[in-house]
């Protein structure tokens, strides 16, 4: 799915911008990536420092866990003019920026822009991908979207589509309503759910026997086995607080990934509001999808949380000079689909001595 979905993207890349007469393939990607910027970074850095265990079951014992260094490979190109707010004089482009104007809905001037960045990531020893493409085409009177995320931290993956019409209230505000569709996986769906007993309690040993693992019983003991026929646990204090876990992680993990995608069509209604001096500057957007069709399918969102439901999202740029040694700062953007938030902010405050 993700191949289709970057094919689609640059597709669009070539074909949004181009013209109705005879279509000139260097001409056009050379209009397409002009002022464009493409950066590789890798940053790294400690991570938690190293932490003894201690164990008296065989008289003392130490051991050590230590946590390999957290790093970030990022790849990408962007095409997006910058607010008035935005750092302009920095020499390169590093991949650590946190560019929370990426997600409004209007950009800074009419036109075609894009962004493609690909982060591997490692964080306290846990490996994760981010991704956000899109591509956007913004006119006096409309604007289209095309977009892929994927947040590894978050766990939330989808691509979307939006289409809508733009209402412009004077220079700084503009509103915006329309339709978008959405592809993800079938968030709201529990694998779970059909192995709660009536009491309420998991009957998760059924479900690790369905999986292939084993209970086997001797004059010594008991034994756990995997379905290689590797023994995994002697006790059930391990069976149930290190093995079960994971089979339970598993299990949900491959019931997910054996599902299709689904798709989600919603109304969406935005608002976007930007002022800028150099003194104070105020940027603002949401957007809020309070009706969403239903299709009828078996792993519809629908299904899962009773009915119709509201997303939403939007985000705030403020900073405010107080005078010439005294500024604040805020910013941040906040999402909700399907149930699943994702969110980041700073704010604080500057001071210079003169």
């Amino acid at each position: 799915m993700k191949k289709i979905i970057l094919s689609i993207l640059l597709l669009l890349a070539f074909s949004v911008d181009a013209q109705e007469s005879k279509f000139d393939f260097k001409k056009e990607l050379k209009k397409t990536f002009k002022f464009s910027t493409f950066y590789a970074a890798v940053n790294g850095e400690t991570s938690i420092s190293d932490q003894n265990v201690y164990s008296v079951l065989n008289d003392l014992e130490t051991d050590i866990i230590e946590t390999p260094f957290d790093y970030t490979l990022t790849l990408g190109v962007r095409k997006i003019q910058r607010f008035g707010y935005e750092n302009k004089a920095k020499s390169f482009k590093d991949g650590t920026e946190t560019s929370y104007s990426d997600g409004a809905t209007i950009g800074r001037t009419k036109g075609f822009e894009f962004l493609f960045e690909l982060d591997y990531k490692r964080q306290q020893g846990e490996n994760y991908i981010d991704q956000h493409h899109f591509l956007r085409y913004l006119a006096d009177k409309w604007v289209v979207k095309v977009e892929y995320l994927q947040d590894g931290f978050a766990d939330v993956e989808y691509m979307e589509a939006s289409q809508r019409y733009r209402h412009k209230l004077g220079k700084r505000v503009s509103l915006t309503a329309g339709t978008v569709q959405r592809i993800s996986e079938p968030y709201g769906f529990d694998p779970l759910a059909e192995w709660v007993l009536s009491n309420g309690n998991l009957h998760y040993t059924g479900l690790a026997l369905e999986e292939g693992y084993t209970i086997g019983f001797d004059p010594t003991g008991i034994e756990y086995m995997a379905p290689d026929g590797t023994v995994v646990a002697t006790n059930t204090q391990i069976w149930e607080e290190v093995v079960i876990p994971q089979v339970l992680d598993d299990y949900v993990q491959s019931e997910k990934d054996a599902l299709p995608v689904q798709w989600c069509h919603s109304v969406v209604i935005g608002a976007d509001y930007y002022y800028y001096t150099k003194k104070i500057w105020l940027h603002s957007w949401a957007n809020i999808l309070p009706y969403h069709l239903n299709t009828g399918g078996e792993y519809s969102y629908h299904n899962f949380n009773g009915g119709n439901w509201i997303d939403y999202s939007g985000g705030l740029i403020f900073g405010y000079k107080i005078n010439k040694n005294l500024g604040v700062f805020i910013e941040g953007k906040y999402n909700k689909y399907w149930n699943r938030e994702w969110h980041d902010f700073k704010l604080g405050i500057n001071y210079i001595i003169l």
